[in-house]
C-alpha cells in the first residue's frame, strides 16, 4: 500500500539538504553524476533525483553513495539507540519500583 500524502515540510527540507550534501561531496571528489551512478550501480537519473531530494529515491542508493564517499559509518550511527533519550526515558518509566526475590518452591525449583 503506497502512502499518497505528501511528506511533512521538515522531511522535505532534510531530503533536500541530504541531496545538496551528496552533490557537494560528489563534486569535491571530481566525480560526474554518471561516474557516481556507475559506482553505486544506478542510473545518472537516479543520482539527479538523489541530489534533488526526491522522496522516491531508494535508501540503498543513498547508502551506496555514502560508501563511495567513505562515510557509510555515519549512516549506521543515525539512530544510535544508546543515545535515544526519549526511548530511554520511556523505557525507564516502565521499570518496576522494586524487585522481589522469588520464593523457591518444589514446583518451580527456583524459577
Amino acid at each position: 500500500m503506497k502512502n499518497t500524502s505528501p511528506p511533512p515540510l521538515p522531511v522535505m527540507r532534510t531530503l533536500s539538504n541530504l541531496g545538496q550534501s551528496i552533490s557537494l561531496a560528489r563534486r569535491r571528489r571530481h566525480l560526474s553524476q554518471q561516474d557516481l551512478a556507475e559506482r553505486i550501480g544506478a542510473s545518472a537519473n537516479t543520482v539527479r533525483r538523489m541530489e534533488a531530494g526526491s522522496t522516491g529515491t531508494a535508501l540503498v542508493h543513498f547508502a551506496r553513495a555514502m560508501q563511495v564517499f567513505g562515510e557509510l559509518d555515519k549512516l549506521n550511527d543515525l539512530l544510535d539507540t544508546s543515545q535515544d533519550t526519549i526511548g530511554l526515558v520511556l523505557m525507564n518509566e516502565q521499570l518496576p519500583q522494586r524487585i522481589r526475590k522469588t520464593k523457591i518452591t518444589p514446583k518451580t525449583g527456583g524459577f
